[in-house]
């Protein structure tokens, strides 16, 4: 019998990514890995979800129970029905709230943990990371959307305020007339803590229009041709923020 062809090297590569790149995972998988790294962090978040599930499913039987929809076995089947709806649906909520804490949990004080939270913006916010640096790996990552241009700034505050005052003048020559926000990633005074970062920079405003946001990120080119392109580190739990991407999208 002849024997099977061997992998090529860069076949087994790809296909190691495509078992953890959240993109290439159907949405059960997506699941199921969010719910064991979730774990590693909340070991009762199991524990949660089945409350959840019987609360809800009571709260959602006895309403539909009440409901008067004809005879005393149709209002059974309705009031199971129910149930299992509001059950899931309070499990699912509780699931949802319970491993985006978590994922936070483990992306906290890691370097780029800023930019993994501004990843779960939704559509209409352009996200470049890491558009200024420091050897001691303090940065700034640059968000274009509604607000005009937010630089978010993660790292040592006192290295921070040099950087972001070098990288504003840099962004005011090329987009002078833009609203240009400054955010701080930590939780001291005056800071944004990781899992409310993204609520914050939604919360600054809609201060620009969607032409002018096209025009903003043309002018943008010029100034990031003329910087290095620097690889962000990679946090460990890329499938969790993936996931709580697609729950705030709805899908």
């Amino acid at each position: 019998m002849a024997s099977e062809p061997k992998m090529s090297r860069a076949a087994k590569r790809a296909a190691k990514k495509a078992e953890t790149d959240p993109t290439k995972m159907s949405r059960r998988r997506q699941i199921v890995e969010t719910y064991r790294m979730s774990k590693q962090g909340d070991p009762r978040i199991g524990l949660w979800m089945a409350a959840m599930f019987v609360v809800g499913a009571l709260v959602g039987g006895a309403i539909f129970y009440l409901i008067p929809a004809g005879s005393g076995t149709f209002n059974l089947v309705i009031s199971i029905i129910g149930a299992l709806l509001f059950g899931l649906l309070a499990m699912m909520i509780t699931f949802s709230r319970r491993a985006q804490r978590a994922a936070f949990a483990r992306l906290e004080g890691q370097p780029g943990a800023g930019a993994r939270a501004l990843s779960m913006l939704r559509r209409g916010w352009k996200i470049d990371e890491v558009v200024g640096f420091t050897k001691q790996q303090d940065m700034v990552h640059r968000v274009v959307g509604p607000p005009g241009i937010v630089l978010v700034g993660e790292g040592n505050p006192n290295r921070l305020k040099a950087l972001m005052v070098s990288e504003r003048r840099k962004h005011e020559r090329v987009a002078a007339d833009t609203p240009i926000h400054e955010v701080i990633v930590g939780n001291e005074d005056g800071q944004v803590r990781l899992p409310k970062l993204t609520r914050h920079v939604q919360k600054l405003g809609r201060q620009v229009k969607p032409a002018e946001i096209t025009d903003v990120l043309n002018r943008l080119k010029a100034l990031d041709a003329q910087r290095p392109k620097v690889p962000l580190p990679r946090g460990p739990v890329p499938t969790s923020m993936k996931g709580m991407r697609g729950n705030m999208r709805g899908r």
